[in-house]
C-alpha cells in the first residue's frame, strides 16, 4: 500500500479499476439531466472522467470541463479522453471552493465528491459563481447517515494505542450534509428551485480482499497516509475488514446519498 505524498490525490488507476458503485450512482443522476447538445458543463469532481465521458457523449455540440482538485485525476482523465473529444474535453485541477470560473456554464454536474469538501457554504456560492444565470446543479454525494457503521470502527480503532499516535485526534475529512440544511445553504448561495433528498445506498463486495482494497483507495486514504508504515496502514484496514464480515451482510457499506437539484437565479 503505497503512502501518497499529500492528501489532494488519489490512486488514478486503482479508483478507476475499483470505482462501480460510483459509476453506477452517477449514471442514475446521468439519465436525469435533459439535455440539448450543445451545452457547455462542468464535471465538478471528476475523477478518472468515466462520467465525463458518458457527458460529452450525450452533448454532440456542446463541451465539458473536467474538474477535480487531484493531478493525478485529472491526468488520467485528459490521457483517456483527449484522443476521442479534443479540445470538447477540457481539464483542470482546482479546488471547489476556489473555483477559477465566472458565469461560463450552463449546468453543473457532481457525483460523490461534495462530501469531500468541508465548507458547503463556500462550494455553494463558488458553484453559483461559475453558472451562468438560469443554469443548473445537478449532483449526488454522501450525505446524512453516511457510512455510520464504518465512521464509529474506524473512531473506535483509532482510539487503539497500536493507532492513537497518528489518528486519536484525526478529525473526519469529510462533511456528511443533511437535505434540510442543504436546502437552506443552497438559497442563501442564490439558487432557486431547490431540491433536496436523502437515500439509502447500500454496497456490497464480495471478499474481505475487495472491502480492504476499496477502503484504502475510496474512504480511508487520508487516515492511511497519516500511518508512518505499510504494516501499519494493512492492519487498520484488515481489523475492519474483519469486523465488517461478523455483520449480517457482511462487508457491506451503509452508503447513504444526497441528492441535490437547484437552478441558478435570473
Amino acid at each position: 500500500m503505497a503512502r501518497l505524498p499529500n492528501s489532494r490525490e488519489w490512486n488514478a488507476a486503482e479508483y478507476h479499476r475499483l470505482s462501480a458503485p460510483q459509476f453506477h450512482w452517477g449514471q442514475r443522476v446521468l439519465r436525469e439531466l435533459n439535455l440539448a447538445g450543445d451545452e457547455c458543463l462542468l464535471d465538478a469532481g471528476c475523477g478518472t472522467g468515466k462520467l465525463t465521458r458518458l457527458l460529452l457523449e450525450n452533448l454532440p455540440r456542446g463541451r465539458v470541463i473536467g474538474l477535480d482538485l487531484s493531478f493525478n485525476m485529472v491526468a488520467h482523465a485528459r490521457q483517456g479522453l483527449y484522443p476521442d473529444y479534443g479540445d470538447r474535453a477540457g481539464f483542470v485541477a482546482a479546488d471547489m471552493t476556489a473555483l477559477p470560473f465566472g458565469s461560463c456554464f450552463d449546468g453543473i454536474f457532481s457525483t460523490a465528491s461534495f462530501h469531500w469538501v468541508k465548507d458547503h457554504d463556500a462550494l455553494f456560492q463558488n458553484l453559483s459563481a461559475a453558472l451562468r444565470p438560469g443554469g443548473w446543479l445537478h449532483a449526488q454525494c454522501g450525505g446524512g447517515a453516511n457510512l455510520k457503521r464504518l465512521r464509529e470502527r474506524v473512531k473506535s480503532l483509532a482510539a487503539n494505542p497500536e493507532f492513537s499516535r497518528w489518528l486519536g485526534a484525526f478529525p473526519e475529512p469529510w462533511f456528511f450534509a443533511d437535505a434540510e440544511s442543504t436546502a437552506v445553504r443552497l438559497q442563501r448561495a442564490g439558487f432557486v428551485e431547490v431540491e433536496t433528498g436523502i437515500e439509502q445506498a447500500s454496497f456490497t463486495v464480495s471478499s474481505s480482499q475487495e472491502l480492504q482494497d476499496y477502503l484504502q483507495t475510496f474512504v480511508l486514504h487520508r487516515h492511511l497516509e497519516l500511518l508512518p508504515s505499510d504494516d501499519l496502514r494493512k492492519a487498520f484496514v484488515q481489523m475492519l475488514a474483519e469486523e465488517a464480515s461478523q455483520d449480517d451482510s457482511p462487508w457491506t457499506l451503509d452508503y447513504w446519498r444526497l441528492n441535490i437539484r437547484a437552478r441558478k437565479g435570473k
